[in-house]
């Protein structure tokens, strides 16, 4: 039986998209949910970056990409304002992931009439504390 993985801080941050969700309802432009989103972080003092750069570990290390939030080195956060998730926003999310060796990334769309977080594991996640 696997773990959730970041359990905690997935149901905390879950409860802040919440929050948002309710407050600003379904139609604002995805930076304004990103603006409120780091107030509350910065209110609730979080561990996190806005706009991070993700460069790969290749040779095209030039090529980066931007995520909407990096919570506590842990989770990344991708905020989306459409009527529904794709899986190029799933793909995305992937390439993320992999770039940052991270294990877990969550895909929130305000769009919808419930907010659905979706959770993304990395297939691929590497972690030196791995058997």
């Amino acid at each position: 039986m696997s773990e959730i993985v970041h359990k905690e801080l997935s149901y905390v941050l879950t409860g802040l998209f919440f929050r948002i969700h309710r407050e600003l309802g379904r139609f604002c432009r995805e930076r304004q949910y990103s603006d409120t989103f780091e107030q509350l972080l910065i209110e609730n003092k979080f561990d996190y970056k806005r706009e991070f750069e993700i460069r790969k570990f290749q040779s095209d290390a030039s090529d980066g990409n931007r995520v909407d939030f990096l919570i506590a080195k842990k989770i990344i956060i991708d905020f989306k304002a459409k009527n529904f998730i794709t899986k190029d926003d799933y793909y995305q999310m992937q390439r993320y992931l992999r770039g940052a060796n991270l294990e877990l990334g969550m895909i929130v769309n305000f769009r919808q009439s419930h907010l659905k977080p979706k959770r993304v594991l990395n297939s691929e996640f590497h972690s030196e504390h791995l058997g």
